[in-house]
């Protein structure tokens, strides 16, 4: 609902259409940040979290990173005084005992209009969806979760 700020859930549901039934792949579309989001990564080895950034550089460009790299701004989280960034969550969530991804990557892609009211992506943000499904992709092999490319499609086995 807010433009640009709905591209992961864009991309998501691009990857969605490439995992058949019974892969060990989940795609998930949710909005939460912090504890929230820490809880559903319960159990899995990866995760791969897709969203927009609001960070300089060319508006749709693709970043692939590991989250440690994003800063982590609990002290700056405005959501609620119960909650803090997904950083401190996976660290405390681990303290506690929990099995979390041993790596989280952070597909993003560089936006401006996060916080206008809109359910349509900018040109340059609806324009990048294709290269941040590919990015996923590269992802996903890098953490050698098994995909094969037929015709240009992904079929995750």
């Amino acid at each position: 609902m807010l433009g640009d700020d709905g591209v992961g859930w864009k991309v998501a549901e691009e990857v969605k259409r490439f995992v058949p039934p019974g892969s060990p792949i989940v795609v998930d579309c949710v909005s939460l940040g912090g504890i929230s989001l820490m809880e559903h990564m319960i159990g899995y080895d990866h995760a791969v979290l897709v969203d927009s950034l609001a960070v300089q550089g060319p508006v749709g460009s693709i970043l692939i990173l590991p989250l440690e790299e994003l800063p982590n701004y609990s002290a700056y989280h405005t959501g609620s005084v119960h909650d803090t960034s997904l950083q401190n969550a996976l660290e405390f969530g681990r303290r506690l005992g929990a099995k979390l991804p041993e790596r989280v990557m952070v597909v993003g892609i560089t936006a401006r209009q996060v916080f206008e009211f809109s359910e349509e992506l900018s040109e340059e943000v609806g324009a990048a969806v294709p290269q941040a499904v590919n990015a996923v992709i590269t992802v996903l092999k890098e953490l050698e979760i098994p995909i094969h490319l037929t015709n240009g499609n992904a079929l995750v086995p």
